[in-house]
């Protein structure tokens, strides 16, 4: 059984790791692992000891992904231990960032592993993979107009999803002209392109059979999410061509955005990669995220005036370095 095999209708790039590292019991164990190998016995003490029988449980799907390991303890015949494996580590560098997300919320500091932290990261998870969140990002909507863009998913559903984001501080409530009331992203919601950029990063590294591939959606959720919080210097104006090849081969595909910046500030962010512009860049997937999590850009391609080009990726890179 995988992390996926549970799930119900689609989901989007980065939101399994998402949904592993908001279950309190996943995270004690790999947290608890970190100091070292530990018998099952010794690791079940030191979370808790929560039933013998979840905690198998939780083990066994850590264990499938490759983030931990069981070997034999040479010291007693039969006996096992678990250790952390290179996954596991670099799960945590995940958690790291989804703990400082979680540190910004509106609603005061949360810490990951409470209820509280489970609570918001299900909430944008479950936004992601539903779609919301790629909906609202692109424009203020009420929960009619995204029952029509979104009929997979009842209205009911839509309703509670849009309660849940809201009572976490995901999205807010924007004025409009009509008598449905229209939401949203909070600057809390955009930044949790931090977290969602560092997910997608581990899953394509460490278990990309068992997590969908990045898509269009999950390309412009993304940038339509940090488009306006990024800053340029004042001196520059134009627009930016960012565009994500999210298939390879002899006909590639790409999907983007078109971002036009006015004396620094993003004033537009549009959906697609038609239109003209003063610069673009161009990448796989990985590079992008390499990019966005604070790594080298050397694999990106940049074209046009390079002076905005290069003030975009700075701008993008500390839309996830800080909230």
């Amino acid at each position: 059984m995988t992390i996926l095999a549970a799930k119900k209708g689609p989901i989007r790039s980065g939101t399994a790791a998402l949904e592993l590292l908001s279950a309190p019991l996943s995270l004690q164990l790999l947290q608890g692992l970190q100091e070292g190998s530990k018998s099952p016995i010794e690791l079940r003490r030191d979370i808790g000891s929560p039933p013998q029988s979840t905690v198998r449980i939780y083990l066994r799907t850590l264990e499938e992904i490759k983030t931990i390991s069981r070997v034999l303890d040479p010291g007693l015949r039969g006996s096992t231990e678990y250790g952390l494996e290179a996954p596991g580590l670099a799960l945590m560098t995940v958690a790291a960032s989804l703990q400082r997300w979680l540190s910004f919320s509106p609603q005061g500091p949360i810490e990951l592993g409470t209820p509280a932290a489970r609570n918001a990261t299900k909430a944008l998870f479950e936004g992601l993979s539903s779609n919301v969140v790629r909906a609202l990002a692109g424009r203020a909507l009420s929960l009619t107009e995204l029952a029509r863009l979104i009929p997979r998913i009842s209205y009911p559903a839509l309703d509670r999803r849009l309660t849940a984001m809201r009572l976490v501080g995901l999205i807010e409530a924007h004025r409009g002209d009509g008598r449905a009331t229209p939401y949203q992203p909070t600057d809390w919601l955009r930044h949790a392109v931090s977290p969602l950029t560092s997910a997608s990063e581990w899953e394509r590294e460490h278990i990309p059979e068992m997590t969908p591939p990045i898509g269009r959606l999950d390309v412009e959720a993304v940038f339509l999410l940090a488009a306006p919080l990024m800053k340029l210097p004042p001196t520059l104006t134009g627009k930016v061509r960012l565009a994500v090849e999210i298939q390879r081969g002899v006909s590639p595909l790409f999907a983007g955005v078109v971002v036009c910046f006015e004396e620094g500030e993003a004033i537009s962010c549009t959906a697609g990669l038609d239109g003209e512009a003063e610069a673009w860049v161009s990448g796989t997937p990985r590079s992008w995220l390499r990019r966005m999590n604070q790594g080298e850009d050397g694999h990106l391609e940049l074209g046009g005036d390079s002076q905005i080009a290069r003030a975009v990726l700075d701008g993008l890179a500390r839309t996830t370095s800080k909230p």
